[in-house]
């Protein structure tokens, strides 16, 4: 019978307590040094305690807030941005408690100061050390470490897709053990997954194989009596039930529950295209773009002078894309191709190496070799964040399309174009050129309907290691 919780949680998370005390300690102490306390120079107790309570407090408020927002819950172990935003959110919290305290208390200036350096340092160490924790914990789950032994209980063709889609990201933690179907049969569900009891002998197979975590899909005979009972079981062997709802590619805030007289009903909000988070959205765009085109400009002056004694002509590449409600703008790139490479595209249209719409080859012979470095790097993309500055894109969103690609969209495919498109996206942190068109088009769709500002933090940094390490990039 399975334990109460997987001993590589338990482990996982006082990792990730010890580290997070340590950060808050450090940086409190630190910053109580830098601005000056005299904390050990009291001479009265009473001073002492009115130095020493503002920095407590700070500490208690952290770390409880840390706990308060569930930032350890292992359903944020690993995946999305979800615990991130948890940490960020109690932090800001601790501050700001401990900054009314400072207000109404009037301390000591290095009090202040000790404020304003704990912030940024201790949010930055405490974000650095839950991504080096994921990382090892990614890295481990590839191998088939510290993961959920689970069944997928539900109708054949529900179980199915969900399988898949669980298959398709080994870091969500979920180990396939089996699948349970009304029939019981002995064929597998997909290719290594046994179909291995009905849902009579659910229970006996969860036993059997030590199951962590039941995924149910959907099925008619599991009616809402039935699956309150089956839960009522689990909870006596310590199994998480988790109910996959029939939603694809929608992410978790935009998803809700509902409790109406005991039934748990689901909303959906719609996406958002305009109001406050909008006009956030822009600002950011602006500010980051200024501040990324001062290193920027340098090294598209070094590569400007690279490109014009390889080959002559222009320096910046001009080209109409489709942007915000499908408006023609001119994209800027630095120029990786000879100068007459249009006219040499049809006749190598037959060699493309791209998706299906794309047209890719990754020997293109009219790249030139400057050209070849700068896109395995995305350094020929530079340029666009004065297109950033113009309003014609935004540093992370959908790819701007050609208007020839856009006259093959079908019916839902233009939603790609409700919001501006990004110097980065989705796209560009997956694979790029190796992706199909339909994957390149399910992640544009899948970004347009659940921006986010936390989300477009997580691919910019994405975006970093794809530019150190490109992958799908010629």
């Amino acid at each position: 019978m399975a334990s109460q919780e997987p001993s590589w949680e338990r482990r996982y998370s006082r990792k990730l307590l010890w580290t997070d005390t340590a950060v808050i300690l450090a940086t409190v102490a630190v910053a109580q040094v830098i601005g000056g306390t005299r904390i050990f120079e009291t001479s009265t107790l009473g001073q002492f305690l009115r130095h020493a309570v503002i920095p407590a407090t700070l500490i208690i408020a952290w770390s409880a807030a840390l706990i308060m927002q569930d930032s350890r819950k292992p359903a944020v172990f690993a995946t999305g941005p979800e615990e991130y935003k948890r940490v960020i959110d109690g932090t800001v919290f601790a501050f700001g408690v401990t900054a009314i305290l400072i207000v109404l208390s009037a301390p000591p200036q290095f009090h202040r100061v000790m404020l304003f350096i704990s912030l940024p340092c201790g949010l930055i160490l405490i974000l650095l050390g839950r991504w080096v924790w994921r990382k090892r914990l990614q890295h481990q789950r590839r191998r088939g470490k510290n993961t959920y032994r689970t069944l997928i209980v539900g109708e054949r063709g529900h179980s199915t897709h969900s399988v898949r889609q669980l298959r398709s990201n080994a870091i969500a933690g979920f180990k396939l053990l089996g699948a349970v179907t009304e029939s019981g049969s002995q064929h597998e569900l997909l290719p290594g997954l046994p179909v291995v009891a009905d849902y009579d002998s659910l229970l006996d197979a969860v036993d059997q194989y030590d199951i962590d975590v039941v995924i149910v899909t959907s099925s008619d005979a599991l009616t809402p009596d039935r699956l309150r009972r089956i839960g009522w079981e689990l909870e006596g062997r310590y199994v998480d039930l988790i109910l996959a709802a029939s939603l694809i590619d929608i992410a978790g805030p935009r998803i809700h529950v509902r409790p109406v007289s005991g039934l748990p009903l689901i909303h959906v909000e719609y996406p958002e295209f305009s109001g406050q988070r909008y006009y956030a959205k822009r600002l950011f765009d602006v500010v980051g773009a200024v501040i990324l085109l001062i290193p920027a400009a340098i090294i598209m002056a070094l590569l400007a002078f690279a490109i014009k004694r390889e080959d002559p002509g222009p320096i910046i590449f001009k080209q109409v894309r489709l942007g915000l409600d499908g408006r023609e703008f001119i994209m800027f790139k630095l120029r990786s191709m000879h100068q007459d490479a249009e006219d040499e595209l049809p006749s190598l249209l037959d060699r493309s190496e791209g998706n299906a719409t794309l047209f890719k080859i990754k020997a293109d012979p009219r790249v030139t070799r400057v050209g070849r470095f700068m896109r395995r790097h995305s350094f020929d993309e530079l340029p666009q964040l004065i297109n950033v500055l113009k309003g014609d894109m935004s540093l992370v969103g959908p790819r701007p399309p050609l208007p020839r690609e856009a006259e093959q969209y079908g019916k839902w495919e233009d939603r790609r174009l409700l919001v501006r498109p990004g110097v980065s996206g989705l796209w560009q942190v997956s694979g790029r050129s190796d992706l199909s068109w339909e994957e390149s088009v399910r992640l544009d769709l899948f970004y347009v309907e659940n921006w986010s500002m936390t989300g477009d933090l997580l691919i910019l940094w994405r975006t970093l290691r794809a530019i150190v390490k490109p992958e799908g990039a010629y």
